[in-house]
């Protein structure tokens, strides 16, 4: 006979007794009924389990969600504040300033302007044209929600901290918008995040899901070194704008599995 994982705790481990007991030790309370004690192992089972509709994936992005978001709060609170990141910021700014040097100033430029917000707007109607050739409806969906929708939210965190740009005497490029968080690393961020977990998900291939995470990863270290090697940012907007948008990213994509799962499973019954 096959049991579940709850049922293999309550049966072979002892681990109600051993809960139970330590429950009412730590903090004064009556020992947990069978009852309550089974459906919490219930939960923590369907959680866990990797194909549910409210399964390991969620989970996983809720992790995801409330780590970016802690990284960007204490990021923020730090640039606010003044703290240390503050003056790393202003010590790497100047650093990339004083040695900036031909061909490599050309190459960030390519690669910034590549990133612009029409460059990753056209990156993402390609994108978006593949998911609807290959019949992926919700990829096509949750592009469409995290894509714009990040780009959105990036514009309206700028406004809220209005924090101005780095100065120099002789910039290599001038903006006049705000600086924190930087808005091609929160695009780039969305758009590598999102291809690179279509080809985890849809791959069978470990390589070619290592080679898209690593693929993802430096790209996006890429455009957030070229803007921070330009001048026109800091390297706590660029680790703000990947947080953020790392946390938006994990909002969609688990949203949309989430629904995609629940129409299968109603499909099923």
């Amino acid at each position: 006979m096959e049991y579940s994982l709850s049922q293999l705790l309550y049966k072979n481990t002892g681990l109600y007794e051993k809960s139970g007991f330590f429950i009412n030790r730590c903090f004064c309370v009556k020992p947990m009924s069978r009852i309550a004690y089974s459906k919490i192992l219930r939960f923590l089972e369907a959680r866990l389990t990797p194909g549910g509709a409210l399964g390991l994936h969620l989970t996983a992005g809720v992790a995801l969600l409330l780590a970016a978001v802690s990284v960007f709060a204490e990021i923020a609170e730090d640039v606010g504040e003044q703290d240390t990141i503050w003056h790393i910021d202003h010590m790497v700014s100047q650093w990339f300033y004083e040695h900036a040097f031909e061909p490599l100033t050309s190459f960030m430029l390519a690669i910034t302007h590549l990133h612009s917000t029409i460059g990753v707007s056209c990156m993402g109607v390609v994108l978006a044209i593949w998911f609807w050739r290959k019949q992926a409806p919700y990829w096509l969906l949750a592009l469409l929600i995290s894509l714009p929708g990040g780009m959105l939210m990036n514009v309206l965190l700028k406004h809220t901290y209005q924090r101005q740009r780095p100065v120099f005497d002789e910039p290599l490029l001038t903006l006049a918008t705000y600086s924190f968080p930087s808005g091609h690393t929160a695009g780039a961020t969305l758009f590598y995040g999102l291809l690179a977990s279509y080809i985890v998900v849809v791959s069978s291939s470990w390589r070619l899901r290592l080679w898209a995470m690593c693929g993802a990863a430096l790209m996006v270290g890429l455009v957030a070194l070229s803007r921070i090697y330009l001048g026109v940012h800091f390297l706590s907007d660029t680790l703000a704008a990947v947080a953020g948008s790392a946390a938006w990213l994990a909002v969609c994509i688990t949203s949309i599995s989430s629904l995609r799962r629940r129409r299968a499973a109603r499909e099923d019954e």
